[in-house]
């Protein structure tokens, strides 16, 4: 079963208002920010945990000839819960019914949901995410009609991008959108939609990407539609069923709770759908979302590594196996060395996972209030946030199979479920190749590496403190520093590289993972200096704190001299990959 780790969060907050209190100044005061946490944890262990197992063996949700959608037994009745207890006016604006609670509270809330039930809590996540956007693009009339019911938790959101012919290439979508007086038709298919189709809210809203006859081909010719899966009327009543049907729902390696439902928009004449923003201004208005889903799927990743956790640990303290080194007969594999470490390398990294997810959730919170240089640093972490965590999300539920034994490898565990479920994190909102070109081209080539600079300098201002002040963190401190000196060399080279861009791009993914490692490392070793400081309290829990200590030293023992692997690396992968010839890999 799955236990919310409010401590871990409740610590990696109050470090984070520590070490940067300037970008914690929308958190709510620490009552509140407790009872919410211990709320939203008794929900996700009660309620959500339970239902995840089942549904997956139940084989998910159930598509009808009349194009409805069943659930699995139980998410219908779960997700009400969420609305009455308020949950999924979280991250709404006050005027229209939210809470306005900060990115860096409510993300603790849900990785809880995604922790305890990621099939499940799609649907809100994505709500959320659909809410976002329309708080920034939609018009007045469409955020009162819209907004409310969403924030309420009546009806859901999902985002409709993918079609048959174009995925991760938007400029070959084919939706129409035709005019007609106040309104537009919208026809055409798309696959590949979360929640598109469910029995858990009353209405569904549909953020659907389509060309006008006239646009302009290619990117240049998105716009943007809500297409509601019933009518509304001006009172906000539902009218009769617009012509959208869901045709079928997809058959998947992983979150099978979740219908993902074909669409198809159309059949009876157009799909009535109604514009947001300017006509082929879709794609800016999608892309201005985008920070957020690809904040959240990296939530997720950091989800799928605490569930792994937490049930490898919980298997290796219970389960005896032959007799560790050093050790009498009967003790439990978590003696055996090579689980500790599998263990320990686990923690250590889910806990810089959390405080570098915290981090993203504190500067996306500060950036709403304008601030230029503040919006850049967020831009620059996305995508490590989102492609890091959801690349060792594979690597920790591996890791949990591989600690089960044979055992893993059976459904009844359901470790080989989370395995399963991680495997979509680095694929969708934008794979991890996507973010790696994002991270290299537009976040470092684009300003001849100003921000990643900026960074570094940061991340040794921290370093050059600490080790003046804190006898405890300065060897570990000298470690990050070298992991810095690996990474700027590895900037060098890149930098040297804005004339090869095939070079760039095949170095991009170690980049990123290089990257995450380093800031991984740097939020760990923040946070260290924030346990030594309240050990010397008088009501410290001190074993906690030790604890977290421990991790910082697994993580720079483990985990950081990965950094200067992966900077060998990238001056070495997109060199060797330039010269071979494809004729090498396919003959």
């Amino acid at each position: 079963m799955y236990k919310a780790p409010v401590s871990d969060m409740t610590f990696a907050l109050e470090a984070l208002q520590h070490v940067a209190p300037q970008l914690m100044e929308t958190m709510p005061d620490q009552e509140m920010r407790d009872v919410i946490l211990n709320e939203a944890a008794k929900l996700a262990g009660d309620v959500l945990a339970p239902l995840n197992h089942q549904a997956d063996k139940a084989g998910g949700a159930q598509h009808f000839e009349d194009g409805s959608v069943k659930t699995p037994e139980g998410f219908a009745a779960a997700y009400q819960q969420l609305s009455d207890g308020g949950w999924t006016s979280m991250e709404g604006s006050e005027t229209y019914g939210g809470q306005a609670l900060s990115l860096a509270l409510s993300s603790c809330v849900n990785e809880m949901w995604q922790a305890s039930n990621m099939a499940f809590s799609l649907c809100h996540l994505l709500t959320q995410g659909l809410i976002s956007a329309l708080q920034h693009s939609a018009s007045e009339a469409q955020k009162n009609l819209f907004l409310p019911p969403m924030i309420e938790g009546r009806w859901t959101g999902t985002m409709n991008l993918t079609e048959p012919q174009a995925g991760t290439d938007l400029a070959a979508i084919k939706t129409k959108a035709v005019k007609q007086g106040d309104h537009y038709l919208i026809s055409g298919q798309k696959i590949y939609i979360t929640y598109g189709e469910h029995d858990m809210a009353e209405n569904i809203i549909h953020l659907v990407l389509a060309r006008t006859p006239d646009a302009p081909a290619g990117h240049k010719g998105i716009s943007v539609f809500i297409v509601p899966k019933f009518l509304v009327n001006e009172d906000g009543s539902l009218g009769e069923q617009n012509d959208v049907t869901c045709v079928s729902i997809e058959k998947k390696l992983g979150i099978k709770g979740s219908p993902t439902a074909v669409l198809q928009y159309g059949d009876k004449g157009g799909a009535i759908g109604y514009l947001v923003g300017e006509e082929n201004q879709g794609l800016a208005i999608m892309f201005g979302m985008m920070n957020h889903a690809r904040f959240n799927v990296g939530l997720q990743g950091l989800a799928m590594c605490d569930r792994a956790l937490q049930q490898a640990i919980s298997y290796a303290v219970t389960r005896v196996q032959g007799t560790p080194l050093g050790t009498d007969a009967g003790s439990p594999i978590i003696h055996h060395p090579d689980v500790t470490r599998l263990i320990g390398q686990m923690k250590a990294e889910s806990e810089a996972m959390r405080a570098l997810m915290l981090y993203g959730a504190a500067l996306l919170d500060k950036a709403e209030e304008g601030d230029a240089a503040i919006q850049q640093r967020a831009d620059f972490m996305i995508p490590i946030i989102k492609g890091w965590l959801t690349e060792q999300s594979l690597i920790m539920t591996s890791h949990n199979v591989q600690i089960h034994g044979g055992m893993g490898f059976i459904e009844e565990t359901g470790a080989a479920q989370h395995y399963r479920d991680a495997r979509i994190l680095p694929i969708y909102e934008g794979t991890t190749a996507i973010q790696s070109n994002d991270l290299v081209f537009r976040k470092t080539l684009r300003d001849d590496g100003a921000e990643i600079t900026s960074l570094l300098a940061e991340i040794r201002a921290d370093i050059a403190h600490i080790s003046a002040d804190n006898a405890i963190l300065a060897d570990l401190a000298t470690e990050l520093e070298v992991a810095c000196q690996a990474t700027e060399g590895a900037v060098a080279f890149l930098l040297s590289q804005q004339n090869q861009p095939r070079i760039a791009a095949a170095a991009g993914v170690p980049y990123l993972m290089m990257l995450g490692t380093l800031t991984g490392g740097w939020m760990l070793l923040r946070q260290g200096t924030y346990a030594v400081s309240a050990l010397a309290k008088p009501d410290a829990d001190t074993a906690f704190l030790e604890n977290k200590l421990a991790s910082l030293s697994l993580f720079t023992a483990l985990s950081l001299p990965q950094v200067a692997a992966f900077a060998k690396t990238i001056s070495k992968a997109g060199t060797a990959i330039h010269h071979l010839s494809l004729d090498q890999l396919t003959a």
